[in-house]
């Protein structure tokens, strides 16, 4: 796309804001003069939510308003400035992922020509830049976990701890990445010079696990920053705020559109006494992954949140298309460090998308023309939860273990 002479990090970075600004115009006219909508239907609700806010009302008296508050409030201009005002917000924290992208890969020892690469598998990957031109807020999520991710290798875990409650507050997926963040901040990662492997001493066991002053304040701001965002909001909202927000996502049973392996067990047992106690127990599996995730993985932290963040996806009893969003863009951090053969990553690429591409064709049945095809779609998602593990199980295989040092993290 670009020649060598222009391939630098502004040039991209300002080609990757032109293409979304061109969508969201395209999307403009799309919405004027055809059927079929370009803004993404969550956008509606967002703007009026803000506009509920400037009135002096909830937030949540919009159906299906189901973030945070201070979402709405920063979407007010929606209101009183203009429509496009979100999106330009959506756009930028977008392209700001793009380049932490390609910051934390140079944190990694990337060269920075391939970093830039790589990080254009982010930019300019149809599936965000559409999303985000559409109006969807997922880019706010993955700038924060990126943010997060980056303060914590330039030894910044000040500044980290305070991105993390923020990330953790506006979603709370973020919250399982507590255990290898925890785990990180030992004594090797506190050291002020970064030793090879042969001149570090082992941390054991005792020392891993046992509280220091880096953890203490760590998770002292962090919750203080994550109660205080959320006691705010509490004050304002009460109740309705914790249970749109939060408690939603917890007991959250979504019957149609959902890739989850879990979804026709759960629409089975739907009238079932059960269901409820089934709804949390599906959750036990996907908890000891991530337990043993971050045991194994934690001192590289941009592999261990991805596999986290996967197997969180993979394993959760809803999973829907913007969630992939939420591996995907820690992705490119792991593709340099794969020893995998392009041909067999190529394999992986088109199984995944063959596999949507099974489960949306009975979705797509089930839901515009009436016809029940409940089985077709479970079957359709074993399959596709079957191509899944096998990408998490190649991924991991070949991943370079000389990678999985402490020597990325550095203070600036």
């Amino acid at each position: 796309m670009f020649s060598k002479a222009c391939m630098s990090a502004p040039v991209c970075l300002l080609v990757a804001i032109l293409v979304r600004l061109g969508l969201m115009l395209y999307g403009e006219w799309q919405d004027r003069t055809m059927l079929v909508k370009y803004t993404d239907v969550d956008y509606y609700v967002f703007t009026d939510a803000a506009r509920h806010i400037i009135e002096g009302r909830s937030p949540y008296d919009r159906a299906t308003y189901r973030y945070t508050p201070f979402l709405a409030i920063l979407l007010t201009p929606n209101i009183y400035l203009t429509v496009f005002f979100g999106k330009l917000i959506f756009i930028l924290c977008d392209v700001l992922t793009g380049w932490l992208l390609y910051k934390i890969l140079q944190a990694q020892g990337v060269d920075g020509q391939k970093a830039l690469w790589y990080s254009l598998l982010w930019l300019f990957n149809p599936l965000p830049v559409t999303v985000s031109s559409r109006g969807n807020a997922e880019s706010i999520m993955t700038t924060l976990v990126l943010s997060t991710i980056y303060t914590l290798m330039k030894k910044q875990y000040v500044l980290s701890s305070i991105l993390y409650a923020v990330s953790v507050h506006v979603k709370i997926y973020p919250v399982t990445y507590a255990l290898p963040i925890y785990l990180l901040l030992n004594r090797d990662y506190l050291q002020k010079k970064t030793a090879g492997k042969d001149q570090r001493k082992r941390t054991d066991f005792y020392e891993l696990i046992i509280p220091n002053a880096a953890r203490i304040t760590y998770f002292v701001i962090a919750g203080s920053v994550f109660v205080a965002l959320t006691g705010v909001c509490y004050f304002w909202y009460g109740n309705k705020f914790l249970y749109e927000t939060y408690l939603y996502h917890i007991t959250r049973r979504d019957i149609r559109h959902n890739f989850s392996v879990y979804f026709y067990m759960l629409y089975l047992l739907e009238e079932s006494s059960y269901s409820f106690y089934l709804g949390l127990g599906v959750f036990l599996p996907q908890m000891l992954l991530l337990l043993l995730v971050s045991w194994k993985m934690y001192h590289n932290l941009p592999l261990c949140c991805f596999v986290h963040t996967f197997v969180f996806v993979t394993f959760n009893k809803v999973v829907t298309s913007q969630y992939f969003l939420w591996y995907g863009s820690l992705l490119p951090l792991v593709i340099p460090h794969l020893t995998m053969k392009k041909t067999t990553g190529a394999g992986l690429v088109i199984a995944w998308f063959a596999g949507q591409a099974l489960w949306l064709t009975p979705a797509y049945y089930l839901e515009f023309q009436g016809v029940p095809t409940f089985l077709y779609i479970w079957l359709a998602s074993l399959v596709f939860f079957t191509v899944n593990i096998v990408i998490l199980q190649q991924i991991i295989l070949a991943y370079k273990r000389t990678n999985d040092q402490l020597e990325y993290y550095k203070p600036d």
